[in-house]
């Protein structure tokens, strides 16, 4: 744990473990000795300029970064104790645990209801009862269900952007999975959908553990839990959100949210 953070206990125990965590896009270095405990179903944010690492971070935590060549790392992320690197830990099996939101809205090119069910179907599972039955409790688990129940077959890109983000957490969230990560999942809304997406966070985290990723002090401030500054690569601090905003430990902590850089 870094000095600043705040320690795991028996009522908010690590969900999520960081644990020296160092990364390598070829010979350039992004994240350094990355040390953190992440709580179940709470609200983490990470925070700091573009291009300190907190999004290659986020994307590490489903492995998403595999998908790059030349990539390393040294250190571990754990996951309910169990390694993400551990040899017998099947990276499809790891993203349904993992649901991932991204910064534009990306909905299929296909209708409300498939872009729901989707995962399902491509596991095989196309039992209509099944597939309605996750559809709606997506949609419902997205607050979603009430504005599109009466047009399911229509195509997703009738929507509105924040009506599409909210389906895209809808798609995430289809598979049940532990934990969702969000990067950016509001910079390409309005304030109004921003509002309703953040709303939908605060109810969410009854059941899943959540990260986001956000350049939005204020919506850290107001969702998450506790949030992490980074900066160049390194954790600055990390603490609850209250603490971090109000009393930082560190000095460069302080100069960014009191806009001095950024």
């Amino acid at each position: 744990m870094t000095p600043a953070s705040p320690a795991a206990d028996e009522l908010n125990p690590a969900f999520i473990e960081v644990e020296h965590f160092s990364f390598w896009y070829g010979e350039k270095q992004v994240l350094f000795d990355i040390d953190m405990d992440i709580p179940e179903r709470e609200i983490s944010a990470f925070i700091g300029p573009s291009g300190c690492g907190k999004t290659t971070l986020l994307r590490n935590l489903n492995r998403m970064n595999d998908l790059v060549d030349g990539i390393r790392h040294e250190g571990d992320i754990l996951i309910d104790s169990q390694s993400l690197y551990d040899r017998r830990v099947e990276v499809i099996s790891l993203r349904k645990r993992v649901g991932m939101v991204f910064q534009k809205y990306n909905p299929f090119p296909k209708s409300i209801y498939e872009n729901v069910a989707f995962s399902l179907r491509v596991a095989g599972r196309n039992k209509k009862s099944e597939l309605d039955e996750v559809v709606e409790r997506g949609l419902r688990g997205a607050a979603l269900w009430d504005e599109v129940k009466d047009k399911l077959h229509e195509s997703a890109y009738g929507l509105s952007g924040g009506q599409q983000q909210r389906l895209c957490i809808a798609r995430a969230i289809a598979n049940r999975p532990q934990i969702l990560l969000m990067d950016e999942p509001c910079a390409a809304l309005d304030p109004v959908a921003t509002l309703k997406i953040e709303d939908l966070m605060l109810e969410l985290k009854k059941e899943f553990t959540i990260v986001i990723v956000t350049h939005n002090l204020q919506q850290a401030t107001r969702v998450a839990d506790r949030t992490a500054f980074f900066y160049l690569g390194k954790l600055i601090e990390y603490d609850f959100s209250t603490k971090l905003f109000s009393n930082p430990s560190k000095r460069e902590t302080e100069d960014y949210i009191s806009g001095k850089f950024g």
